[in-house]
């Protein structure tokens, strides 16, 4: 997209592009999304960028009216498989702050001067200004939904200094964190009331959103004592247990009503209780790779529209989502032995909760777990996974996960298909003969299967 259609998009304020680029102006020293409500600036004093950081690196504050921290992710990222996309999801996922760029590099099995390259070609922003914005945004999260301490809040969102909190707020805002929760009218209190009561976020997407068809698919697939999907169809709550790298978590989001859908259209109400507050940007993102919120279905319901086949089928549910794994590997496990195993397997090896909530009381057993399970075909995926043979993670390589796959016994062509689109996040799995689908195939096959459960 050239500057001159980008300038074109912001001064329609067409929401299509938010998340895909950034405009800041230079006379205001600010950068929105596309979508800004604010007056259009005169276009020689705008300047585009492709990221958030790319901005930031930049000198420009976020926008207080629009939130452009707070837009969906590129739907481009999802769809890459080569360094750079699978170097965005490793960043969302929190690598960086977990393991630091040399982690990241040797996930990716390059070094940190050519991660560092590629992505400041394409993004314009390396991975540690790239983790720096992520933290910004969960910081201000924190800042302007919890009661937390201002200090917890900085460790919590990955920070490694209250002094590097603080400078990065008041660059990335023009505010100090007291100033951002004064405007949200917060106050803090103590740790531990405040992480009781859970996080609530509001998780955006873009375009409309099939909603409905997204809640029965995971209700269909619900998981006894890990997953439940409770309440009348229009206003369901989806809740999870989930194991993640500090602690664990249980996490629910809503299905808006249909009498408030215009009300809340544009994002997913959610509320995230964790053991540990710096896993937030992983529940986070994990929850956004299950509800597929990244996707872009502009470009995927025009795509598949023009397809005689398909037409009706994309008018009927514009918006529909293929909805990704909150844990890749234990998709992976599903996607071998089915849901009926799957709750026993939950009930025989799965780690109970500290505090059960409600139904929910166990996490999902892990692949070290099950390795010496006596099914073989079980044991066979579950070692693969635990001695990192087979890789699933938010930065795998897909087309070499395919291949480790097909090796392992008792894996048929329909399985690896199905654990290519759920737990890597695939947007392109289907029949090899249908280009007019590509690069949207597992699109495609959703509409294909919604229709289906309908008919019957």
């Amino acid at each position: 997209m050239d500057h001159d259609a980008a300038y074109e998009a912001v001064t329609s304020r067409d929401a299509r592009f938010d998340g895909e680029f950034f405009f800041a102006v230079a006379t205001t020293g600010i950068y929105c999304r596309p979508s800004c409500p604010a007056v259009t600036p005169r276009r020689k004093n705008v300047r585009f960028f492709p990221s958030a950081a790319a901005a930031q690196n930049h000198g420009f504050r976020a926008c207080r009216r629009c939130r452009p921290d707070a837009v969906p992710g590129s739907a481009e990222w999802n769809a890459r498989a080569d360094v750079v996309g699978r170097a965005m999801r490793m960043i969302g996922d929190g690598v960086v702050d977990r393991e630091g760029v040399p982690g990241l590099a040797t996930r990716l099995g390059y070094s940190a001067r050519q991660v560092q390259r590629q992505l400041t070609a394409e993004v314009g922003a390396g991975p540690v200004a790239l983790a720096r914005a992520q933290r910004a945004h969960a910081a201000r999260v924190l800042l302007q939904t919890t009661s937390l301490p201002v200090t917890e809040i900085a460790f919590a969102s990955g920070f490694a200094s209250v002094r590097q909190f603080n400078d990065t707020i008041r660059q990335i805002y023009a505010r100090t964190p007291s100033g951002l929760r004064e405007e949200a009218g917060t106050r803090a209190t103590r740790a531990g009331v405040a992480a009781a009561a859970g996080i609530p976020l509001r998780l955006a997407h873009r375009g409309a959103y099939a909603v409905k068809e997204t809640f029965d698919l995971l209700a269909a697939e619900a998981v006894e004592h890990v997953e439940e999907v409770a309440g009348a169809s229009g206003a369901r709550t989806y809740r999870r247990t989930l194991g993640l790298p500090h602690g664990t978590a249980v996490v629910a989001v809503d299905e808006a009503a249909p009498a408030h859908t215009a009300a809340r259209q544009g994002w997913l109400d959610a509320r995230i209780h964790l053991t540990d507050l710096r896993d937030l940007t992983t529940a986070v993102q994990r929850l956004r790779r299950l509800f597929d919120l990244d996707a872009d279905p502009y470009a995927v319901d025009e795509r598949l529209g023009a397809d005689p086949r398909l037409a009706p089928l994309v008018a009927r549910t514009p918006g529909l989502r293929s909805p990704g794994a909150a844990d890749p590997e234990e998709c992976a496990v599903r996607a071998l032995i089915g849901q009926q195993r799957a709750a026993g397997l939950v009930e025989t090896y799965g780690k109970r909760l500290d505090v059960p909530c409600g139904t929910l009381t166990h996490l999902f057993p892990d692949s070290a777990t099950l390795a010496p399970h006596p099914d073989p075909h079980l044991a066979a995926l579950a070692t693969a996974l635990a001695d990192a043979t087979l890789r699933l993670d938010a930065g795998a390589d897909r087309d070499e996960a395919a291949r480790v796959l097909r090796t392992l016994p008792g894996m048929d062509e329909e399985t690896v298909q199905v654990i290519r689109t759920r737990a890597l996040g695939d947007p392109d799995v289907g029949p090899a003969d249908r280009d007019a689908w590509r690069p949207w195939r597992s699109y495609a096959r959703r509409h294909l299967a919604v229709a289906a459960a309908g008919r019957r």
